[in-house]
């Protein structure tokens, strides 16, 4: 057998997440059953992160094991071949082939997301799966302001939700940014690793401080307080993208096929 590793876009908009579910059908689903086609036997694949339903992956890094002789003979059946018995919201967009032991969850030691939020007072029509539309001004000063006050490691209590079956709650948050083009406001956030909705909840919260209704210093108070009742509501699940997988020696943005990024 040859492990390989897959980077893979989605569209998250009709699938309850990453992870197989009996409710609905799964990224993981889908492309475990296109692997299997072409490798004529069934295959296993593990992801970077388990994203929600509803949100999209740009670059989500996922390992499988697949027949040596096969991937040897051509490679690209691993990323053409399957991309033809793909559901059209999902894409391979470049494999390599990485050491037996390599794990693309427990291996990652830095993953990478962006929030987009449609800041305009109409809502949108071509992008209401794409964003979050937030028809209040937003001060981007301000919500830079707090998102500082995040960066570095901290006990992330407040941020994740009441189901995260994480051990700590220590995580080190590297970049949170909030940048604006026209109606398009991204909040780009890397971590070592991520709390369940945390990303989420940072958002609702930083949102909370930008139309606002909560002064910059509040945020450093939910840090402190470890309680995720005082943080803001989670934001929804349409506007989150899973943009970055790095490892010691690659990232998932990398190995995307030569001409398809």
């Amino acid at each position: 057998m040859q492990r390989i590793a897959l980077t893979v876009e989605f569209d998250g908009y009709g699938f309850c997440g990453w992870q197989r579910q009996k409710n609905g059908p799964s990224i993981q689903e889908a492309l475990e059953t296109a692997l299997a086609v072409i490798d004529s036997s069934p295959v296993a694949c593990m992801a970077a992160g388990r994203t929600d339903a509803g949100v999209h992956g740009e670059a989500m890094l996922a390992h499988a094991d697949v027949r040596r002789e096969r991937y040897e003979r051509s490679p690209m059946a691993y990323v053409h071949g399957v991309n033809q018995l793909l559901p059209e919201q999902i894409r391979v967009l470049g494999t390599r082939a990485v050491q037996a032991d390599f794990h693309a969850r427990f291996d990652c030691r830095e993953r990478a997301y962006r929030y987009q939020i449609w800041n305009r007072r109409t809502a949108p029509a071509i992008e209401r799966w794409r964003h979050w539309w937030m028809p209040r001004p937003l001060d981007i000063a301000d919500m830079n302001k707090a998102a500082a006050l995040l960066l570095g490691k901290h006990d992330f209590s407040s941020f994740r939700a009441a189901g995260c079956q994480a051990a700590s709650a220590q995580r080190e948050l590297r970049q949170l940014r909030v940048t604006q083009s026209a109606c398009c406001v991204c909040i780009d956030v890397r971590a070592d690793a991520f709390l369940y909705h945390m990303v989420r909840n940072l958002v609702g919260s930083l949102v909370r401080v930008g139309v606002g209704k909560w002064p910059v210093e509040r945020i450093q108070g939910l840090l402190e307080a470890r309680d995720r009742s005082q943080c803001a509501e989670t934001a929804p699940a349409h506007g989150l993208y899973f943009t970055n997988a790095i490892y010691d020696v690659f990232e998932s943005r990398q190995i995307i096929s030569r001409g398809d990024a």
